[in-house]
């Protein structure tokens, strides 16, 4: 089948990411090239305005236009630095997921940490120390299985999570903007019923987008209805949490615990590193802090180039594309 040719470019460091071996996925008449972040590269501003397809995970006023795309790509699931009002008026925005198996593995290893003490184990015995030795009354650990997990939000990750949960035993709770009717769900709420949902379990997962009803949700009110010793993650997007509200919960105990690899404040392409917050959680002792790793696998990398040359050779085709958040106007 014959196919239209394509100038498709990859905006900034974190499309570049998906690029090693992508000519290998689509058909060879296209024609790729790598923009920095910046687009102030010669020659960058040109190719940027002429593309066909953008792949990228940013749009804004400050930017040169992609006034000829057909397709911009997020190679990610969010797309909240994306904005819809530039694009133009014959463009498709889709995104790619993919990424949900690898962050239910990384939530499971999280739970799991509270409950097996592998490394605390490892370096007591190393000194001796038989902390968790069977038969003494002391040592007793509690299990997963046991427990309620929560699932703020029930998309691909809090899917993938509760067939994790499931398989450890444990019930699952979710709250939803919709109603929830699942096999795997032991019991729903819609939004308006989250203070009773924080309420009803032993670790609350945070999944949601970022996005003008979600900004916030997880206020001080929210965290409070939460049990004593209960633990919130968060692998969605940091501001679902209210920042302060979060910290001052943590620092005064209020709750068991959380992890949070979903932040507040992110390095830039002239700034590589800074602190993920504001306030001072890296003082807090009763927080597990990642950066934004939870998704990031080789294997969700494959899955995302995938979806991004299907849907190229989709459009090359004239074919409908998939994971469409926003269809021309």
């Amino acid at each position: 089948m014959n196919t239209d040719p394509l100038n498709i470019v990859f905006h900034g460091q974190n499309a570049t990411n998906f690029r090693p071996g992508f000519e290998a996925l689509i058909e060879p008449q296209h024609r790729i090239s790598d923009l920095s972040d910046g687009l102030d590269q010669p020659g960058e501003r040109t190719l940027y305005e002429n593309a066909d397809v953008v792949i990228g995970i940013q749009l804004n006023n400050t930017m040169p236009q992609p006034l000829r795309a057909r397709l911009f790509h997020a190679p990610a699931a969010g797309t909240d630095a994306i904005s819809t009002a530039l694009l133009p008026a014959q463009c498709v925005l889709a995104n790619c997921f993919g990424h949900e198996n690898a962050i239910a593995e990384y939530v499971m290893a999280s739970l799991l940490m509270r409950h097996v003490p592998l490394v605390r184990a490892d370096q007591d015995l190393r000194q001796g120390r038989w902390t968790f030795w069977a038969g003494r009354p002391t040592a007793l650990r509690t299990e997963m299985g046991a427990q309620t997990l929560g699932l703020l939000g029930f998309g691909h990750i809090a899917q993938a999570v509760a067939q994790r949960a499931k398989a450890f035993g444990m019930r699952v709770h979710v709250a939803n903007r919709s109603p929830v009717s699942h096999p795997l769900v032991d019991q729903s709420w819609t939004l308006d019923g989250l203070h009773p949902f924080m309420a009803s379990a032993d670790a609350v997962v945070v999944s949601l987008p970022f996005t003008n009803s979600t900004q916030g949700l997880v206020d001080a009110r929210a965290i409070s209805a939460m049990r004593p010793d209960a633990v919130l993650m968060n692998v969605g997007r940091g501001a679902v949490i209210e920042e302060k509200a979060l910290y001052e919960a943590l620092k005064a105990r209020q709750i068991g615990g959380a992890v949070i690899d979903t932040w507040y404040q992110y390095p830039t392409p002239t700034q590589s590193e800074c602190t993920p917050s504001k306030f001072d959680f890296a003082a807090l002792d009763n927080v597990l802090m990642t950066p934004h790793m939870s998704g990031w696998t080789a294997g969700t990398v494959r899955r995302r180039q995938e979806t991004l040359a299907e849907n190229i050779g989709r459009l090359s085709r004239g074919e409908a594309l998939i994971h469409v958040l926003h269809g021309p106007r």
